[in-house]
């Protein structure tokens, strides 16, 4: 069950993410990021970054953001980047990029580099990466059409011009991968033996956790029970 503090704060302004973490019993608050991704991503590319890369640092950096404005929070800032074929793709502008965008996609398959971070103030807590794979039918225009009428302006939040958790589903030929991952937060994996978990520091603030684990203070569910080895970050 989840503790009292921290408070858990979602640098996120997704509906499906905050959907996820409500359906597991969750009580958050929502803050969502106010940065430009744009030069963001574009510093990546100059760098040379892949998309798991790109992906791992905007969430890094909206989860930073969030953790600036509530220092004792739990901060959970994620990002997803479309990767088909070494071409990224960002959330359309409108419903007409929706539809060149899905044109494209149609018939091929694509990647959703799916990050999350987890930040206590100035510390990165623990992240996780998914690579969940999909492929597109080679679906008619006149197809296209229809469905893009029932979800019309739905479609604008998501990098895939898509809701899977939607009629979207019936774009798809195959999708490989964790469901919660292709909705944009990917879950815990599996813990270790506990021989393996690296003894946690002192928590940041005397006032949370005295004397116990750090899994004891996270709240302890489904997406916040990680493997806190701090030597990795």
């Amino acid at each position: 069950m989840q503790v009292e503090a921290p408070p858990l704060v979602l640098a996120s302004g997704s509906a499906a993410r905050r959907a996820l973490l409500a359906a597991a019993g969750l009580r958050f608050i929502v803050r969502p990021a106010e940065l430009d991704e744009t030069p963001l991503k574009q510093a990546a590319r100059a760098e040379g970054l892949d998309a798991t890369a790109a992906a791992l640092r905007l969430a890094n950096a909206k989860a930073a953001w969030a953790a600036r404005t509530d220092p004792e929070a739990l901060v959970i800032g994620a990002d997803q980047i479309l990767d088909c074929d070494g071409v990224w793709y960002d959330k359309p502008v409108d419903v007409a990029a929706a539809r060149r965008q899905l044109l494209e996609l149609r018939g091929r398959s694509h990647t959703l580099a799916t990050a999350v971070v987890c930040r206590l103030g100035q510390r990165t807590v623990w992240q996780h990466m998914a690579l969940p794979r999909l492929t597109m039918r080679a679906f008619s225009e006149r197809f296209l059409d229809a469905y893009l009428a029932v979800e019309a302006a739905s479609v604008l939040g998501s990098v895939g011009a898509y809701r899977l958790e939607g009629p979207g589903v019936q774009l798809f030929a195959a999708a490989e991968g964790d469901h919660t991952a292709i909705l944009g937060l990917p879950p815990c994996p599996p813990l270790p033996p506990p021989s393996q978990i690296s003894p946690p520091p002192p928590p940041p603030n005397p006032g949370i956790g005295r004397g116990i684990s750090i899994v004891g203070w996270l709240p302890d569910t489904w997406i916040l029970v990680p493997v806190l080895d701090y030597e990795q970050f």
